[in-house]
């Protein structure tokens, strides 16, 4: 697997350095060059070919979808296309000899210190891929995600009619309340995003409050939703 790994990545070290810093980081292009200590023009160049090898891809804030004026640039992020690929960087290339020798001691104390961190990327995408095949009658014709350097929007969409759809993933073993709604209709209204529909996506259900909101404006999903 290390040699298939390594044909991907061309067996550079700095490429191996920008990935694991991808891998846990928070996908900002300048956060992962200032963890693998990299210049920004050299990191730049690195993700081109990285994106050209088809390990990564570019990811930029709908900030379109926002009514503020001041729309400053804001950091790209970047996404592996193969999740394979992105545990590999997170939990084994860092300590790949341990593995290699057959300790793996380390890599399950890392594993399960970072697990929910990592899988929680995960649902957040998969929720972007179920949400795509929930609009049946109104098909989602744009759909990624907001931020800048204050706040993030887990899910923004917008279907064949014009709706504007706003979501949230929590990865959680706690039922969601209604205050995370609240959060979240606040920060759409900060950076005055019109928000016809929101959405959220939650792996242990709802408060009873919450769930007495749900309607044509408020879509709650769970974990069973996935199921089909």
């Amino acid at each position: 697997m290390r040699n298939d790994i390594s044909y991907l990545t061309k067996g550079d070290n700095q490429y191996h350095s920008i990935l694991t810093g991808l891998a846990l980081g928070d996908r900002r292009t300048n956060s992962a060059f200032r963890r693998a200590d990299i210049e920004f023009d050299d990191g730049i160049e690195i993700v081109d070919d990285l994106c050209g090898l088809k390990v990564l891809k570019l990811e930029k804030s709908l900030k379109s979808f926002s009514k503020l004026e001041d729309k400053y640039v804001v950091s790209e992020k970047l996404t592996f296309k193969s999740p394979f690929v992105r545990f590999w960087f997170a939990f084994i290339s860092p300590i790949f000899k341990g593995v290699r020798d057959g300790n793996y001691e380390e890599f399950f104390k890392h594993f399960n210190n970072r697990k929910t961190e990592f899988i929680a990327f995960m649902f957040e995408e998969l929720s972007h891929e179920l949400l795509k095949i929930s609009f049946n009658d109104d098909n989602i014709t744009k759909i990624g995600r907001y931020w800048d350097d204050n706040v993030e929007i887990d899910i923004l969409a917008k279907t064949k009619s014009g709706k504007v759809i706003a979501g949230v993933c929590k990865y959680t073993n706690s039922k969601i309340k209604k205050s995370e709604l609240t959060k979240l209709k606040k920060i759409c209204q900060d950076v005055k995003i019109d928000v016809d529909i929101f959405v959220i996506f939650a792996k242990k259900g709802y408060s009873s409050e919450l769930k007495s909101l749900k309607g044509d404006n408020l879509k709650l999903f769970t974990i069973r939703h996935f199921n089909f």
